[in-house]
């Protein structure tokens, strides 16, 4: 049996990618796949990318990757934007740039029978945001092939990231999985009265499967998710000069998105009331 170790979202979060790189290998598994926004937030992008680089088989690049690594006319931005690409930028050599923006947009492959396609957001775009709350229909779009994608072929299986929350969705005899964030999870369900232990949430988290890989013959396959405790202390002290320091802060500590009105105009917009 083949193990694949599936990571997503580092977001220059250089503690828990090295924490979660040695769980991986203390767990004998020596194939790891990353699902792309492996820059941006934390202070240490180009230490993960070069951890990437050194550990990973296969690499898919995220709309973070595509957005810092990409030299252009920033002056329709806003100065904020502005100052915020900038920054991420200047920590990054021009040969981690160069390699962020000729990543893949998608990797495809047979296991125990299913083709699996992954990508970081959806099909067609790395930045769309698909929730496992959407109608069938929308869900059922991210099994379809785009003109990205590297076949035709309709997925049996989709692994993908951008949401930074781990999930599994079963339709139409397919299995949708998120793989979860490495370098900066949360919930975008969140309600203090009814809410765990934010520990259960501000972990890292990343996606094993188990198969034979390459065959098209059906064989036993199975899905883990795990999740691993990492200093988070430690993360921030490294990032004592980071731009968005409060905000970075704020996400790893609490496993909440800086911008939650965004998480609720999502789910606002597919008529989901949180407050129920």
């Amino acid at each position: 049996m083949d193990r694949i170790a599936i990571i997503s979202d580092i977001h220059g979060n250089l503690e828990a990618l090295k924490t979660v790189l040695q769980d991986i290998n203390l767990r004998g598994i020596e194939k790891v796949y990353c699902l792309g926004d492996i820059v941006a937030k934390g202070c240490n992008s180009e230490e993960c990318v070069n951890l990437i680089k050194e550990n990973c088989e296969v690499v898919i690049r995220g709309n973070c990757d595509r957005n810092m690594s990409h030299v252009r006319d920033l002056s329709n931005e806003t100065e904020l934007e502005r100052t915020r690409i900038n920054w991420n930028q200047n920590r990054l050599t021009k040969e981690s740039m160069d390699y962020l923006q000729n990543l893949p947009f998608c990797h495809e492959f047979y296991m125990s029978g299913s083709l699996i396609r992954m990508f970081h957001a959806s099909p067609s775009k790395d930045n769309e945001v698909v929730i496992n709350r959407d109608v069938c229909s929308k869900l059922y779009e991210m099994f379809l092939p785009s003109d990205k994608t590297e076949t035709k072929n309709i997925a049996d299986i989709v692994i993908f990231g951008h949401l930074h929350h781990s999930f599994l969705e079963k339709i139409y005899n397919k299995t949708l999985i998120n793989v979860g964030s490495v370098g900066n999870s949360f919930d975008p369900i969140r309600d203090d009265k009814r809410d765990s232990n934010e520990m259960e949430i501000t972990q890292a988290f990343y996606l094993i499967i188990e198969g034979e890989l390459g065959t098209k013959e059906y064989k036993p396959f199975s899905y883990q998710f795990v999740r691993v405790p990492y200093d988070i202390d430690k993360e921030l002290e490294r990032n004592q000069d980071n731009l968005e320091l409060e905000n970075y802060t704020f996400e790893l500590k609490h496993g909440r998105y800086r911008d939650m009105k965004k998480i609720n105009d999502n789910f606002e917009r597919l008529g989901i009331d949180l407050n129920k």
